[in-house]
């Protein structure tokens, strides 16, 4: 929650600086904003970030699984069952991660 406010006060900010600067300030704005997130250090900063996420999101649903994996068989349409077993059996090989996306 602390993560969505601080987003909507950064966008809001944002905002307000645009509209009261005019269109010269914003685009000043713009392309500073485009500047830092082209920066390597910040591009292999949220690459790591979000390889965290895809490691923190497969531990998470090995963890479900495995704790109710078996037990969901009947309460949810068989696809989505098969699905789970399917990802279960796969474990961690291959060039994707546990929810079919590339690591790349």
């Amino acid at each position: 929650m602390r993560y969505r406010l601080t987003f909507v006060a950064g966008l809001a900010l944002g905002y307000v600086l645009g509209t009261r600067a005019g269109r010269e300030r914003y685009e000043q704005i713009r392309k500073s904003a485009r500047r830092i997130s082209q920066n390597p250090a910040v591009r292999n900063t949220a690459e790591s970030a979000a390889q965290s996420g895809r490691e923190f999101a497969g531990k998470a649903m090995h963890t479900v699984t495995e704790k109710v994996g078996d037990k969901v068989s009947g309460r949810v349409p068989e696809s989505v069952a098969q699905r789970v077993r399917s990802l279960r059996e796969r474990g961690q090989g291959g060039g994707e991660d546990d929810w079919g996306t590339s690591n790349t």
